[in-house]
């Protein structure tokens, strides 16, 4: 018959894979997301002079269609964030179970003495905060991999071309005060990135939503637990009320992320133009 690992092991296993997923997520998504004709844009000036003089060259086209140079920096942006994207989700998973194995031990720690069960629920915090990072890292990244084109904005903006890019993105947002709303007309090169940055916050929307309604699950699941541990087990109904209430605020921060970018999804113009104006 073969022996299961004890707790302590893997306890131990899964804090080495989430150290080993930590520096993947750093070290690993350029390499993977790099192919013949993208492997330069591994290397950060070399993504933000690519990005200026792609964005540049779509700007001046003014056709709906990507320019080649766009798509191509497009299309390793979304690999890099696909890449990012499932090293998180593997991260999340590891710090998951290694949570329910910290909380766990907590519960059972009665005979212990105080100073081993505070070092235990404090490592259960650390690792409650590490894993809604990480969940954080997941939303962004799908987000980044739905919307690719807006997911390079920031580069344009903050990045080493920042100052060089000043004047095309002021041209762009000129032609935003004048777009339809405002009686004017609209590119289609502008529309592209209007249309581009409306996807890029319904698809935060959609993911805050459902961990929205995750963690609020959750929230109830600890509440009912809390009600049922008899009273007498101070530590466990402490446990309890104290990850449900985690669950709880956290259900609520992501209800604020849903109202905020569905909002700037229904009128996504003013918001780009802000944005690509450093206002935010």
């Amino acid at each position: 018959m073969r022996r299961s690992l004890s707790t302590g092991t893997r306890s131990r296993l899964l804090t080495v894979l989430a150290g080993l997923l930590a520096v993947a997520f750093v070290l690993a998504p350029g390499p993977l997301a790099a192919g013949r004709q993208t492997g330069d844009l591994r290397f950060e000036r070399r993504l933000a002079d690519a990005v200026h003089g792609s964005v540049a060259e779509y700007w001046r086209a003014g056709g709906p269609d990507l320019s080649p140079g766009l798509h191509r920096v497009t299309d390793y942006w979304f690999r890099y964030h696909v890449a990012k994207a499932v090293i998180a989700a593997l991260l999340l998973t590891a710090l998951v179970a290694l949570g329910v194995l910290v909380w766990r031990a907590v519960l059972r720690a009665g005979g212990t003495g105080a100073a081993r069960r505070g070092a235990l629920a404090l490592g259960g915090a650390a690792v409650a905060v590490l894993a809604l990072f990480s969940g954080a890292l997941v939303m962004a990244n799908v987000q980044g991999a739905v919307a690719p084109l807006s997911s390079l904005m920031p580069i344009l903006v903050d990045g080493p071309t920042g100052a060089r890019s000043a004047a095309l993105r002021e041209q762009i947002a000129q032609r935003l005060a004048g777009a339809p709303d405002a009686g004017g007309w609209t590119p289609p090169a502008l529309q592209v990135l209007v249309d581009d940055f409306a996807r890029y916050h319904v698809a935060l929307a959609v993911l805050a939503a459902l961990a929205a309604a995750g963690l609020a699950v959750l929230g109830v699941r600890f509440g009912r637990r809390f009600a049922r541990t008899d009273r007498s087990d101070r530590r466990a109904r402490h446990v309890w009320a104290s990850l449900g209430a985690a669950a709880a605020l956290s259900s609520l921060a992501a209800v604020v992320l849903v109202v905020a970018n569905t909002g700037t999804a229904a009128d996504p113009a003013p918001a780009l133009a802000a944005f690509l104006a450093g206002g935010w």
